[in-house]
């Protein structure tokens, strides 16, 4: 026998292992078959088969019985094994369909960091596989400001988050990598995530193939990929003049932020990031800190101009409420304003924003924050050419955030009414339109 004999030989036999739970079926149904053709045998083979009619009859009936059942269940067996367990849908035939769907949903880029991102990943991943995370990686606090000046390597944390937002593992793998080291010792305050994307680094010599790696540790539906692989710090020009120098800095000084830029002013980009931009049906910009994590994409000039040529239709997730030190009684209009005159003058398609009321508690305790809701004025942002879409995004719960599941909706009726009608890609929105199961706006 040819060694290409033999593999293949091999590789049938992997079927027999134990544990895969599926030999039963494949006895059960090839065990139908046969008693199917003694039976048939019976009744066309004469005497070579001693049968009587009604037992070959019998025979027949149960044998296509058996291995219909076998053939079912082998069937079963494997696109169980295919398809997540953790799939929503409950049943078989649900969880088939929601896959493929999502095998031909939108080509969705994202872009931000800090804690919005994620919730707006994780209602993503229900609807479509592929979708891109861009981060920021200018962040200069907490675990990943101290990974950062020990280890010479870019920030993780940003990137943990959305790893695991996009994560299709046991919810105990997302808790471990979310987990933070208590104590009095150097762990304290780290996550256990950050260490192992930097034990990760250290082990392949490389940031982005570590993020790589960590994504199939993880199974991540669809790809997260840093802004740029090079080390880089924020610095914002106030009204008054003063020039502050990164991003905790920032967020922690009063004031109106004019201009932003980065140091070095021209990093390169990742490739990834701009091949995803280019080749996207839709680019999100936020929810997140607006100067800190939604407008340092627009400062790496390849990605900016990878934005303005992309034929994707640009949506802009608005934040809920305002960001003590940073956009201080801003309106949804001067939010706009900011990343127009950060290079998206007549590039912005949609923007989203919430409607729901906030309860007056929420709202005292924001308030002694220094934080509120955002002041969505609709006629201001149509001036500027955007279209606004104003909705109940809200997640139940103590503290105001972005419904993951609403958020995701939202963004895709965007897609479907700006692309929906692309000849080429019908059938994939129609797939989208059935799951989102509402008109698009």
């Amino acid at each position: 026998m040819s060694v290409g004999g033999r593999l293949r030989l091999v590789r049938a036999a992997h079927w027999l292992r134990p544990g895969l739970r599926l030999k039963r079926h494949m006895a059960l149904g090839l065990g139908g078959i046969a008693l199917a053709g003694l039976g048939a045998g019976g009744l066309w083979g004469g005497r070579a088969v001693p049968l009587s009619l009604p037992l070959s009859v019998l025979a027949v009936l149960l044998g296509i019985a058996l291995a219909v059942r076998g053939g079912w269940k082998l069937v079963v067996g494997l696109v169980e094994r295919l398809v997540p367990s953790a799939e929503p849908g409950g049943e078989l035939s649900a969880r088939v369909y929601r896959s493929v769907s999502r095998d031909r949903g939108p080509r969705i880029v994202a872009l931000g960091g800090g804690t919005g991102l994620p919730v707006l990943l994780r209602g993503l991943k229900a609807y479509t596989g592929h979708i891109t995370a861009v981060v920021a990686v200018s962040d200069d606090g907490g675990s990943s400001g101290r990974l950062r000046g020990e280890l010479k390597m870019l920030p993780p944390g940003d990137l943990r988050n959305c790893l695991t937002a996009l994560a299709d593992t046991e919810p105990l793998m997302n808790r471990l990598f979310q987990h933070r080291f208590g104590g009095d010792g150097d762990l304290r305050g780290h996550a256990f995530g950050n260490l192992f994307i930097a034990a990760m680094n250290e082990v392949t010599g490389d940031f982005e193939e570590a993020i790589r790696q960590s994504s199939r540790v993880l199974r991540v539906r669809g790809q997260v990929i840093p802004a740029t692989s090079e080390e880089v710090s924020l610095v914002a020009e106030l009204d008054d003049g003063t020039t502050v120098r990164g991003e905790t800095a920032i967020a922690k000084t009063p004031g109106r932020v004019v201009r932003m830029r980065l140091d070095p002013e021209r990093p390169r980009p990742t490739r990834e990031a701009v091949e995803a931009i280019l080749a996207a049906d839709a680019i999100v910009l936020g929810p997140g800190s607006l100067y800190t994590s939604v407008v340092p994409h627009l400062l790496i000039p390849e990605v900016l101009q990878a934005i303005r040529t992309s034929p994707a239709t640009l949506v802009v997730v608005g934040n809920i409420m305002t960001q003590p030190g940073e956009t201080d009684g801003m309106t949804a209009a001067m939010h706009v304003d900011a990343l127009l005159a950060h290079g998206l003058e007549g590039r912005i398609d949609w923007t989203l924003w919430n409607d729901a009321p906030l309860a007056p508690a929420v709202l005292e305790r924001y308030a002694r924050m220094g934080a509120e809701p955002v002041v969505v004025d609709v006629a201001a942002l149509e001036r500027h050419g955007v279209r606004a879409v104003l909705r109940p995004l809200i997640a139940e719960g103590p503290l105001v955030r972005h419904d993951a599941d609403r958020l995701a909706r939202e963004v895709l009726r965007c897609v479907l009414a700006a692309r929906g009608d692309d000849p080429a890609r019908m059938l994939d929105f129609l797939l989208l339109g059935q799951e989102l199961r509402v008109e698009p706006p």
